[in-house]
């Protein structure tokens, strides 16, 4: 089920435009939605799951990300909320307890 809700999640973000920054981070953004977007598509062409260095990138990346949220207005949170979940889902199986 994982899998497939994350391939669901993942042609859903694919699919979606990226969003009207208006934003001194739109840089950041943008790279870390192309490193998280490269983790999802590694994980989901492979069938071992992510590597450890993968894993690690995806992490911090993930951190970013939760730092740069709040400031993100209503209109592109939701762009951003979505890759935020698909990190989230990579890393489950990788995360303690």
């Amino acid at each position: 089920m994982k899998h497939d809700e994350i391939a669901a999640l993942w042609e859903e973000h694919r699919s979606a435009r990226w969003p009207r920054l208006s934003s001194p981070n739109e840089g950041e953004l943008m790279t870390l939605d192309t490193v998280i977007s490269g983790c999802v598509v590694y994980y989901l062409d492979t069938a071992e799951g992510l590597d450890k260095p993968r894993v690690n990138i995806l992490r911090d990346c993930l951190a970013d990300l939760n730092g740069l949220l709040p400031d993100l207005t209503e209109d592109v949170s939701p762009y951003f909320e979505r890759l935020r979940l698909l990190a989230e889902l990579l890393l489950r199986p990788y995360t303690a307890g």
